[in-house]
């Protein structure tokens, strides 16, 4: 059964790295898009929030800082 919410734990995650990676390309183009600058303020929140600490043990800012740094 750990394994499940395991799986559905990573899911969130993966999911969320994708919508901030979305929102960077987004407003490098678009440094005004409303949507990707709230997604974009929303993703990072959830990486610094006591949630996401519960569902990983990888540094939520040293995932931003990789991710900000692929785009």
């Amino acid at each position: 059964m750990h394994d499940i919410w395991q799986d559905l734990a990573n899911a969130i995650i993966i999911q969320a790295a994708k919508d901030y990676r979305r929102a960077l390309h987004t407003l490098k183009k678009y440094p005004s898009h409303g949507k990707a600058q709230r997604v974009k303020t929303e993703v990072e929140q959830f990486f610094r929030s006591d949630w996401y600490a519960d569902l990983s043990r990888v540094d939520g800012e040293v995932l931003l800082r990789r991710l900000k740094a692929e785009v």
